[in-house]
Parts: C-alpha cells; structure tokens; sequence
C-alpha cells in the first residue's frame, strides 16, 4: 500500500504522558488521553508476589520515594540485571501490598522540573489498574514486558504472570471478548488498519517472552523491540558473546524472519533518523519502507520535545530542559512513514501528525 493510503500514525503517550507529570502514573495516563493519545505504554515488571506491576525498570529507587522509606533501607542492594550491575531497591524484592506505600516521583527533575513539582501526589499502579484506565478513556494498551529473562531465572512465570493479568482485566481471553468486541469503536476507527479488531498491544526487547504469550493464545498484535546497538539479552543468554546482534535482525534477511513471528517491530529512533559525529539529524534512512516490504509494520522511539533529547542542529539556546526544534523532528518522523510514534508529549506529537496530513 502507497503511503497515501495508509491508516493515520498512532500517537502512543509513553509511559503516558511522561512529559508533564510523573511517568507511570495515573494522572498521566489521564493526561495523555485527554492530549489525544491513541494508546499509552506501561511497562511491566514484577513483585514479590508475582502482580505485573507499572515501573519503567524493577529498580526503583530513582522514580520513586523508596529512598525515604527506613522500613526499607535494608533491602537496598546490587544485583546484575541483564548482565548490567545495578544498585538500589527492587520490586521483586517487595510485595504489592508493600508497594502501595510508596510514591512516584519524576525520573528527570533537572529536566522536567515542572513534572518534579507533583513527586509524591501519586501512587504506583498494577498492570489492571492502566488497562481499566484506557477502558475507561476508549483507548489502547500497549504492554512492555521487561526483562523476561531476568524475572524468569528468578523464579518466576513472566509470560504466564502477565497473560493471566490481561486475561483478568478482560483484555485477552481465549475468545478475545473485550478485545474483539470493544475495539471496533472510534479507537478501531483510527487504528484498526494498524492493529486489526482489537486494542492490545504487547511488545519487548526480548523475543522468547513475545512467543512464549503468542502460544498461551493471548490474543494481541505482537511488535518486537530494537535498540541501535547491543544485542537482545534472552540471545545473549543463550549465546553469551556470540550472540546475533539487532543490527543483523534489522537486515533483509533478518526483517523476512522477525515477520514470521511478529506483526511489528519498533525502533529507536536513532534506527529512523540517525545523526552525524556531530549528533546533527541526517535524513530518514529506508527502515520504514524495508519493514513495510517485509510484512512488517514500523514504530518508532521516543519523540521527546527538550533540547536533551533532539539533534544538535534542532536545539535552542543551551538549556537542556528548554524546549528546541521539536516540530522538525517530529514531522520528519511522521513524514517518514512510520505506523505509530512514542511519545512524552503527546499532545505535541498530535500537533505534529496534523501538520504532515495525519488524522487527528
């Protein structure tokens, strides 16, 4: 299909709207419905007693208050976590119940000290609680399960966890029944060329946890993670050094396989639109047009508005938090044919869409 013919891109709020309030939470969730946001991302990781809870890593100490907790300051500890060594407290290392006591905070204050002004309004949330939440809005739901591997030579069950969560909240069972029959609504009618009939979405870096869900029959559409460089830790894991990296997966080859298991894959931005030694934006390279020719649809990650976060050459003045050149960018990112973007602002990344003839 020509790019004039395609579904309008997808505006995901990543983490919600993570660009205005504390990630994870459910005021931001709620502001990236209310921004226009089609979907929303929670990630999940688990607790002591096996609930999928919403945190972007299992290491908490830097989005939340668990740092103020002395109750708990003797479960601060190190731990290896997908090969890297991590020090700090961990959610498999606490019950929900334990959980619920501490509050969010936002991860980058120096960068988004605004979002900082709302640390410990709000408490962290379950799997269930995001996806009653998108319900609620009419919206979509795509779910990161992170470190599979990790949470697996742990103990525990994460496909099985995680499944059994979806099921529960009515978004997966094996006749489809809130997927299929809810999402033939205005979310089927502004995404439903993307998705199919329903509106869940699981996706991860690591693809056994993806066929490991697809065979427990969970319904869902189904996209598999990128980064620009390194390799997916369950390959590392069972090839350690001679494990195949991403860069051999984003090859023809390797997209003809990945559409074999997946409906989608999803990049780092830095795949879409690389930069130069400089760290100047260079022109979009052909991953999207690739991924199309392979059966694949292409998402990318993360349209983020502050200087931080954009090439050099789209930057305004020197402060960091100050917003830059975000329309360039996004615009280019929309322009490039993408199937959905992730977004901190996504009211910004709506904006954007419109401005390059997407639907609203």
């Amino acid at each position: 299909m020509s790019r004039a013919g395609r579904a309008a891109p997808l505006v995901i709020g990543h983490r919600g709207a993570s660009g205005y309030r504390p990630e994870h939470t459910a005021a931001a969730y709620q502001l990236a419905f209310a921004q226009g946001a089609d979907a929303v991302e929670p990630d999940v990781v688990l607790s002591k007693d096996g609930v999928a809870v919403v945190r972007h890593e299992n290491e908490i100490s830097g989005t939340t208050d668990v740092a103020a907790h002395p109750e708990f300051a003797g479960r601060r500890t190190t731990k290896e976590v997908d090969g890297v060594p991590t020090t700090g407290w961990f959610t498999e290392d606490f019950t929900w119940p334990e959980l619920q006591t501490l509050r969010a905070r936002e991860r980058l204050p120096a960068i988004r000290p605004a979002s900082a002004g709302f640390d410990g309004r709000f408490g962290l949330l379950r799997l269930a609680d995001v996806l009653r939440l998108a319900e609620d809005a009419g919206a979509g739901a795509v779910v990161e399960v992170k470190h599979a591997s990790y949470f697996d030579a742990a103990g525990f069950a994460t496909a099985e966890i995680v499944a059994a969560e979806i099921v529960a909240a009515g978004w997966g069972g094996r006749d489809g029944d809130r997927n299929d029959r809810t999402g033939r609504d205005e979310w089927a009618d502004r995404a439903g060329r993307h998705l199919g009939s329903g509106r869940l979405v699981v996706e991860s870096f690591e693809m056994t946890v993806l066929r490991a869900l697809r065979v427990s029959g969970l319904p869902a559409h189904y996209v598999y993670l990128l980064e620009a460089e390194g390799s997916p830790f369950d390959v590392v894991v069972q090839h350690g050094s001679g494990a195949p990296s991403y860069a051999s997966q984003l090859t023809e080859a390797g997209l003809r396989a990945l559409a074999t298991e997946v409906d989608g894959i999803s990049v780092d931005k830095a795949i879409l639109l690389p930069r130069d030694e400089q760290g100047a934006a260079l022109r979009p390279s052909d991953i999207v047009d690739r991924a199309h020719a392979a059966g694949l649809q292409l998402f990318t990650w993360t349209l983020r508005a502050e200087n931080e976060f954009l090439p050099t050459n789209l930057r305004s003045g020197s402060d960091p938090a100050a917003f830059g050149d975000w329309e360039r960018e996004f615009a280019a990112v929309f322009a490039a044919g993408v199937d959905g973007v992730f977004a901190d602002q996504p009211d910004l990344a709506v904006i954007a869409r419109q401005s390059v003839g997407g639907a609203a």
